[in-house]
C-alpha cells in the first residue's frame, strides 16, 4: 500500500510540474488568471518535482517522504487559497482538492506502516 501511494503521489506532483516547467499555454493562462508572475508561478513546478523527489527518495528513507508530502500539503493549501481569492468554482478547485487528498493518504499510510 506504502508503494502504491507513494508512486500515486510522485505523479501527482510530477503532472503539475511538468507542465509548469516546459511552459504548457495552460498553465501560462493559469498563472495570468491568478496574476502570479510567469517566472514565480514556474517556481512552484520546482517546488512539485521537489517533492515528487522526495515522495520517491521516502521508499528508502521515510522522514524524507514525510517532510516531502508536508512540503506539498503547504503548497496545496495555497493553491487552495490562491483558488478562492480568484472565485474559482468547484471544477477548477478539484485538481489542487485531489492532489492534497493523494496527500493525506500517503500521509496517514505513511505513518501507519
Amino acid at each position: 500500500m506504502f508503494v502504491t501511494t507513494s508512486l500515486l503521489l510522485a505523479t501527482a506532483c510530477l503532472l503539475p510540474a511538468a507542465g509548469k516547467l516546459t511552459g504548457h499555454p495552460k498553465m501560462r493562462h493559469a498563472a495570468a488568471h491568478f496574476g502570479i508572475p510567469w517566472p514565480r508561478y514556474r517556481l512552484i513546478g520546482v517546488a512539485e518535482l521537489a517533492a515528487a523527489g522526495g515522495v520517491l527518495a521516502g521508499l528508502w528513507w521515510h522522514p524524507l517522504g514525510l517532510a516531502a508530502a508536508a512540503g506539498m500539503v503547504l503548497l496545496l493549501f495555497g493553491a487552495l487559497i490562491t483558488h478562492r481569492r480568484a472565485a474559482d468554482s468547484a471544477k477548477e478547485t478539484a485538481p489542487a482538492l485531489l492532489a492534497l487528498a493523494i496527500t493525506i493518504a500517503y500521509l496517514v499510510v505513511a505513518l501507519t506502516s
